[in-house]
């Protein structure tokens, strides 16, 4: 994407984004919208969640409640969110970006229990609210903007040492170095003929109650809204009309940036800061959204996976399968069936006779494993593209040795003590310079291989055509491991090792030469791609499936 000269700032300006009414209204694409903007502007930019749950990190919560936990470079557990912004932005997120009320209360009592607090009594104001402050104004690399996402609603108890903490820093910092950007709804009543503005009217009375006046509202809305109903919602919200922004349903997120800057949110940002309001570039998002808008052809790709009851517990897969359609100039239509069905007799032919790529997910737990090894067998069988990320990766492993290998008893220690222990849990593992010890009686939380390590390619592989590097670098997040020594049997079964950690110990890339495009993956690359850079691997994986598309 095109970044254009930056403007230096002593110190960077803070838009807090907070949210109404009810939840999923969008902060997070919004926060990540507008710092496109910025962006588009010259501005060096940086996006920050602040979570109000009491979890430490969302590492250890069920995919289905919260969705996918998106995993940074440096290995930090964090909110679907930041995905949100990394593919917006490009910037890569980092462990100083999401924080939580765990977290805070955890490291706000460590610091009490070694006397740092000198006697005092502990209490939410000042000590919880300043760790919060410390978090916001942190480990920052001179950006002009820093954006500031509070999860939940106002009016939830968990959020209030949150609002309360960026209240304090909009005093302390003043007008001129902050702006609160705050996310209603205007929901339209079809019996009425009406869309009703007293829901946005009392989220913002419910804001300024803990002392935080708005200065720009994003209002989302199915329909237009008219005049005189966004100056009756300035008049009441205290606020000027051009500070009422209409956030309307657009066909594709990636319009967000362009709809928002159409109806003035960017240039209400640079009237609240007294900044110049030059035209941004917005050519990328204009040539993106015309990509998705009017592709060449339509291919169909099957995600086999066991949380497809949300599809959020996969969202960064889905937005990769995009923009590998954007790279192929495709529509991906995604067909999400649950793992489970699979192990019903015959079920694999009657779900995927038709589909022209299946993917294997992530994921935790035995339930659908088998499921996916059916329908792994299904693709390679029916030689469907095919492509495994983590557990997929395992699965493929799993039923190239079960059945063309001979090794009917291999399995997962995950579930238990398999007659051959081809996937196994890892006990150490090196990260830089350092040596990673785990054991089965360790936490669960934030005991994975996680976050950015390299992997070397080998020559002459469909991997290393598609990364055309010898050597790349992905994030991971996982215990289990497939078990490098099992690799002389399971090569004669024509499966390919083609990608190794650097001390050639840990399998991260498998392949089959004897297939059209099958590839497994330990790491998870859906999280490195962005529509104006896809990633090589679901590049690949949708021209492979539009190429399967054309022979049926």
């Amino acid at each position: 994407m095109l970044h254009l000269a930056v403007i230096q700032w002593p110190m960077p300006r803070y838009i807090f984004i907070t949210g109404g009414v009810v939840s999923s209204l969008g902060k997070g694409l919004g926060a990540a919208a507008l710092a496109a903007l910025l962006q588009a502007r010259g501005y060096k930019v940086r996006l920050r969640k602040l979570d109000p749950y009491l979890n430490v990190d969302p590492g250890t919560m069920s995919p289905t409640q919260h969705g996918e936990v998106f995993v940074t470079d440096d290995g930090a557990e964090t909110d679907l969110d930041l995905g949100h912004y990394e593919r917006f932005t490009g910037v890569h997120a980092r462990r100083s970006d999401n924080v939580t009320t765990g977290r805070i209360y955890s490291d706000v009592l460590a610091r009490e229990r070694r006397g740092d607090y000198l006697g005092a009594t502990i209490q939410v104001i000042p000590h919880v609210t300043d760790a919060i402050k410390a978090f916001v104004q942190s480990n920052h690399d001179d950006e002009d903007f820093v954006l500031c996402e509070i999860g939940g609603t106002v009016g939830d108890i968990e959020s209030l040492p949150f609002l309360e903490a960026i209240r304090q820093l909009g005093n302390e910092l003043g007008r001129e170095q902050t702006c609160f950007l705050h996310v209603t709804l205007i929901p339209y009543i079809a019996a009425a003929g009406e869309l009703k503005t007293k829901p946005t009217q009392h989220s913002v009375k419910e804001l300024q109650s803990v002392g935080i006046q708005p200065d720009i509202l994003l209002c989302r809305t199915e329909q237009p809204l008219p005049e005189e109903q966004r100056g009756k919602i300035a008049l009441f919200c205290n606020i000027r009309p051009s500070a009422v922004i209409l956030g309307m349903d657009v066909n594709n997120i990636y319009e967000v940036p362009l709809s928002y800057h159409a109806q003035g949110l960017d240039a209400e940002v640079m009237r609240h800061f007294g900044l110049a309001d030059e035209t941004p570039d917005l050519s990328a998002w204009t040539h993106i959204c015309n990509g998705i808008a009017n592709p060449d052809s339509e291919v169909t790709i099957a995600i086999v996976g066991k949380y497809t009851s949300l599809q959020d517990s996969y969202k960064s897969l889905g937005e990769a399968l995009v923009h590998g359609g954007i790279a192929n100039s495709a529509k991906v239509k995604i067909e999400w069936i649950d793992s489970e069905l699979f192990e019903a007799e015959d079920a694999a032919v009657e779900a995927l006779h038709h589909v022209s790529g299946i993917l294997v997910p992530g994921g935790f737990g035995e339930r659908g494993s088998e499921g996916k090894i059916r329908a792994i067998q299904f693709a390679r069988e029916h030689r469907i593209p095919y492509l495994g990320i983590c557990f997929g990766m395992q699965k493929a492993v799993l039923e190239t040795a079960r059945n063309l290998a001979g090794m009917a008893g291999a399995g997962s220690s995950e579930f238990g003590e398999p007659e051959i222990p081809l996937v196994g849990l890892m006990t150490e593992w090196t990260s830089g310079n350092q040596t990673q010890q785990r054991s089965a009686q360790d936490d669960l939380g934030g005991t994975m291989r996680l976050g950015a390590y390299p992997c070397l390619l080998e020559e002459g592989t469909l991997a290393k055509g598609l990364y055309d590097d010898a050597e790349i670098s992905e994030r991971h997040r996982h215990r289990y491991e497939v078990n490098i020594a099992y690799r002389a049997k399971l090569e004669e079964a024509g499966m390919r090792f083609s990608g190794l950690s650097p001390d050639g110990s840990l399998p991260e890339i498998i392949e089959r030469p004897d297939h059209p495009w099958f590839v497994g993956v330990q790491f998870h690359p859906e999280l490195k791609s962005k529509p104006f850079d896809p990633h090589p691997l679901f590049t690949g994986f949708v021209a492979a499936s539009m190429e399967k598309s054309r022979l049926v």
